[in-house]
């Protein structure tokens, strides 16, 4: 399946890497995901991810994309996560500035969470999720705190 998720992608993302997870193969999980999260994720990487990375013009890494169930309990993600649907991504840049830029980019787009996410031990990431065109709140966090 892996091979098959390589084939659908934009320019600068595709779709197993939104689906890969080092905690899933760690612990034999497997994060296949559903019909309808490969259609979530097609739609966050062509009207999202994609688009940003274009206006950025620098790479951006996705830390987190879809979820099982069962991987969002072992990294303990909320019971709520947008990532179980394949609606949400967790997104980091080499550069700080970077990370600020996109941040800034994200937040002019039509999404409907984005939060700049970070953790007790400093780690900082972007979280951006997307429902689909006229259903996103736009709602937008710049220093939201994670367990």
């Amino acid at each position: 399946m892996e091979a098959n998720l390589k084939d659908i992608r934009t320019e600068h993302f595709n779709l197993a890497e939104m689906c890969h997870s080092d905690t899933a193969v760690a612990k034999g999980i497997d994060n296949t995901p559903t019909v309808e999260a490969v259609s979530n994720l097609c739609q966050l990487m062509t009207e999202v991810l994609e688009p940003a990375r274009q206006k950025l013009g620098a790479p951006v890494i996705v830390t987190s994309g879809y979820r099982c169930l069962a991987l969002n309990k072992a990294v303990g993600g909320v019971g709520s996560s947008q990532h179980m649907t394949g609606q949400a991504a967790d997104l980091v840049c080499s550069k700080y500035e970077d990370k600020r830029r996109l941040f800034n980019i994200l937040a002019k787009m039509d999404i409907d969470q984005l939060l700049w996410e970070t953790n007790s031990k400093g780690t900082q990431w972007i979280h951006v999720s997307f429902v689909g065109r006229g259903h996103n709140r736009h709602m937008i966090r710049n220093n939201y705190k994670v367990k």
